[in-house]
């Protein structure tokens, strides 16, 4: 089968022909309709996360149809439209047991610990699938998987209350979610930073109040529109040090400034200043879990969750289209998000 695959760190994607996932008695082997390419795959590439070993074929956002299935698989058969968790679990630790699983010590993610989307076949156990509804186009039901899944999860663990405000730094993938879902959880006013134009006028479509992170500091600009109230929460979704300053510096008292997205460096904070004269947090966020899919894809299904306003753009099953994905993500640039179909 086709896949195109990352051969060596810092260098390009590459096509290339590899056998077809073989399968076994509790594991579904999926026909690959929609693979999203997500920033992670960028800092997979690049070496900013580690990836262990190589060739692998990237893509932890997937949605397919059943091709076949093993012999203890009861919940799914041929032709069953799926979309995946990420990750591979043992379901028998304690982390599993309590519904933690992104802490299991045997988990692996889709690719990055094993093959992944970008391909034509992908092979997980059963308790990765999921049943994709009819009223979800495989592209969503991909993106779903990663960007809103791990917005959610975001919004979860910054314990947003109605009413609260809410600021959300970067709008990518996954800050179009997150200013959807901060609105299905009856948050107040949503703020919408980011540096792009045409980013910032899709948060507006989605009555979120934009902030040009371009024509200045967005945390004063912030303390500035909240009368230098700050904000309850603040999602910091790019994975750059500045940004997730900028998160804490906007929060308000009792603030959580919850930090998402991914880097290797650090950053400074004044701690009397913006935390403990707040009592203001630092919330870490690792993935998402299992059991918040279904609440995602109930809201894709009934439509208060729209992942189709002008946000996906696909591309082939071809090295150079997804690498040029990948460059335009690394330069932060246009597009919200790129899915594959092959």
């Amino acid at each position: 089968m086709k896949a195109v695959r990352l051969t060596a760190i810092g260098s390009l994607l590459a096509e290339t022909e590899i056998k077809l996932p073989l399968i076994g008695p509790r594991d579904v082997l999926i026909r690959v309709k929609a693979a999203g390419i997500c920033h992670s795959d960028a800092h997979y590439r690049a070496g900013v996360s580690h990836v262990p070993n190589l060739p692998l074929t990237l893509g932890h956002e997937v949605a397919g149809v059943v091709e076949k299935t093993g012999g203890d698989v009861r919940h799914f058969a041929t032709g069953d439209r799926v979309c995946l968790h990420y990750l591979v679990t043992c379901g028998e630790c304690d982390f599993c047991r309590a519904g933690n699983e992104q802490f299991c010590a045997r988990a692996e993610m889709i690719g990055k610990h094993r093959d992944g989307g970008y391909a034509e076949f992908i092979a997980v156990p059963e308790r990765s699938v999921f049943h994709l509804p009819e009223e979800i186009p495989f592209e969503p039901g991909a993106i779903l998987m990663c960007s809103s899944a791990t917005s959610l999860h975001a919004l979860k663990k910054a314990r947003l209350h109605p009413g609260e405000t809410v600021a959300i730094f970067g709008v990518g993938g996954l800050g179009i979610s997150a200013i959807q879902l901060a609105k299905h959880l009856q948050a107040g006013k949503v703020f919408a930073v980011d540096i792009n134009p045409r980013k910032l006028e899709l948060a507006k479509r989605f009555e979120a109040i934009p902030v040009d992170a371009s024509a200045g500091d967005p945390g004063a600009q912030i303390q500035e529109m909240t009368n230098g109230r700050g904000v309850d929460v603040a999602l910091e979704l790019v994975g750059l040090p500045v940004t997730m300053r900028q998160a804490v510096q906007s929060l308000a008292i009792l603030g959580r400034a919850v930090l998402v997205g991914l880097t290797p460096e650090t950053f400074e904070v004044a701690p009397y200043r913006e935390l403990l004269n707040k009592e203001a947090e630092i919330v870490g966020v690792s993935d998402h879990l299992a059991s918040e899919l279904p609440i995602l894809l109930e809201l894709a299904r009934t439509g208060k969750l729209d992942l189709a306003q002008g946000i996906i753009r696909t591309v082939s099953l071809e090295a150079r289209a997804i690498n040029d994905a990948l460059d335009r993500l690394e330069g932060f640039g246009d597009d919200v998000r790129a899915v594959i179909v092959p």
